[in-house]
Formats: structure tokens, sequence, C-alpha cells
């Protein structure tokens, strides 16, 4: 099967037996051939992830941030110790505060939950990787 593309549209939920699941609709588009999809394929969808521009280590990485006493005024949301005395230089790899986002990602194992063949839409149930309007690769 060859790599279905399209536009990420606004996520929604679709209502079954008393309960609500989230999906995200793709439109398809025009001259792509989705016939072999069919509901409940398990299918990877890749796009590029939302940019957050420069973030500190604890959005960033989820550090802890340091105490909010102890003689702590400025220093909560700092990295804290970023090497040891011997190597007087910083590790490459270091977890640092820096750009996120803007990366492209595949998210495997989502499931189809309805495709509408008038419309040229496909409804994949959960998160897919991007923003609303952004460019998706749907493969099976």
């Amino acid at each position: 099967m060859a790599k279905i593309k399209g536009k990420k549209l606004k996520m929604t939920q679709v209502f079954d037996d008393h309960s609500a699941t989230a999906v995200t609709p793709i439109k398809v588009d025009d001259g792509a051939d989705f016939s072999e999809l069919k509901n409940g394929d398990q299918v990877k969808v890749a796009g590029i992830t939302k940019g957050h521009g420069f973030q500190g280590v604890v959005k960033r990485h989820g550090f802890h941030g340091g105490p909010k006493s102890h003689g702590q005024k400025n220093r909560l949301r700092a990295p804290g110790s970023i090497g040891n005395t011997a190597t007087q230089r910083v590790i490459p790899g270091r977890r640092m505060a820096g750009h996120m986002g803007v990366v492209r990602v595949t998210t495997k194992n989502l499931k189809v939950m309805n495709v509408d063949v008038e419309k040229r839409t496909i409804l994949i149930k959960g998160a897919v990787p991007g923003h609303t309007g952004s460019r998706v690769e749907i493969s099976k």
C-alpha cells in the first residue's frame, strides 16, 4: 500500500455504546487512492509536531526544579548541576534548555474508525502529530 497524504483537521469525538472516543479526521488529497483502508485497520501516521519554541529544562525534559525554601529565591526552574569537577567541560548529550518541537514523528498502531469515500476523510482514533491543517502521511 502506498502512503496516503492528507491534511489533519480539528479533533472531534465519536459516540458509541455510551462512551465518547477521540478521533482525528484527515482530509485525503485529490487523486490519492485509499480504497484499501477499512474500519479497524492498524495504521501509522507521520507528521511534523507542533512547535514550542525555546523551552527550559522543566518543560522540555521534565526536571523537577529546585526547592522553594532553604535560601532559594530565583532558582526554582533552573537545571542544577551540569557536570563534575574532573572533566572541566560539558559532556555531549547533556539535557539542557533549547528548541522544542517541529520534528518529524511517526505514531504507530493507530486504529481507523471510519472511512468516508464521498467526503474523502478518514477518522483515526487518538492523537496524530502536528497542528490543525498540517500535512500527514498514512501508511499501513
